[in-house]
């Protein structure tokens, strides 16, 4: 049957399809931001209870893998299983890609001021094109690449220092340096998916990746002391709800990450990581009537930086 990551290459190379795939992910992300705070306080979770902090970004994510692996059964009418030859890639990938950089991101957030942290996460785009070049070896630096990541970030700094959101620029090796070596996890994982597509799956390593790293959060974040509980026990649907949502916002934006990875060089998929913070931003100031901390002008031309920076990296060479 091949890989299908190979057959839907030709609809996720074009640009429309791109554009589609890395959109919709970046979306989706951005909205985990405003979900995730709403989230703490529908389960009652404190910003310093670090073990339910885990817990919940596991039980959330083993549950993004349960939609994959459930939704591509039914689809495919068999069950989503991976292949002996297929474990191996989908545990390695849970170590970067959900056990690591999740432990190190929440871990670190909790002790880091906000404004820092979008910022360092935001570099994401620069390690995974560095680890594309000099590590991973899939393709070349060029000027044309560099210049694009310059303009785009120009736009995420403008977004994150350009506000009146508190706190201030600030860097500890226990707060903003565990965010530092969770961007570099992610990086690694981007990396490892791309590897990964040319021989397997994907949407299957992607899935199941979920559901290994996230059941070995939710059991770290248990055996801390974590739990996992609606904060009003008379009505606990608005919280299960905005739990499941979060679950499909993983399942769906990196399975659309992924087949965008698989079709693509790495560095015309990774410029569009760029839009999360934007769409972010945005999302928080619909959803949390967080309109101070970004002014409406700023978001304009932060949005055109970014959209700049990727059609520049995406711009056909001569």
């Amino acid at each position: 049957m091949g890989n299908p990551g190979q057959r839907n290459a030709s609809i996720f190379s074009t640009t429309p399809g791109l554009l589609a795939a890395c959109l919709g992910a970046c979306f989706l992300w951005g909205s985990a931001f405003p979900c995730i705070k709403i989230g703490y306080g529908l389960f009652g979770i404190g910003a310093s209870d670090v073990a339910t902090i885990i817990a919940f970004a596991g039980a959330r994510l083993l549950i993004s893998g349960a939609m994959v692996v459930v939704a591509m059964s039914v689809a495919r009418r068999r069950p989503y299983l991976p292949a002996r030859a297929d474990w191996p890639c989908a545990a390695k990938l849970s170590v970067f890609q959900t056990s690591l950089q999740y432990l190190l991101f929440y871990v670190g957030l909790s002790r880091s001021a906000g404004v820092t942290s979008s910022v360092i996460e935001a570099s994401n785009t620069f390690f995974i094109v560095l680890l594309a070049v000099y590590v991973f070896r899939t393709e070349r630096m060029t000027a044309r690449k560099a210049l694009g990541c310059s303009v785009g970030f120009a736009g995420v700094l403008l977004v994150n220092l350009g506000g009146s959101a508190t706190g201030g620029m600030s860097f500890s090796l226990g707060g903003e340096g565990l965010v530092f070596l969770s961007t570099i996890s992610a990086a690694v994982s981007s990396n490892l998916s791309k590897r990964y597509s040319r021989e397997h799956d994907p949407v299957l390593i992607s899935g199941w990746q979920f559901v290994i790293g996230g059941a070995t959060l939710l059991a770290l974040g248990l055996a801390m002391g974590g739990c996992v509980a609606p904060a009003d026990a008379a009505n606990p649907l608005p919280a299960l709800a905005l739990l499941a949502y979060m679950g499909f916002i993983s399942a769906a934006a990196y399975s659309l990450w992924s087949m965008a990875l698989a079709a693509n060089p790495v560095s015309r998929v990774a410029v569009f990581g760029f839009m999360n913070p934007v769409f972010g931003a945005a999302l928080s100031a619909l959803l949390l009537d967080e309109t101070s901390v970004v002014s409406p002008v700023l978001a304009v031309v932060a949005l055109a930086l970014v959209s700049t920076g990727i059609i520049v990296v995406n711009r056909g060479e001569k």
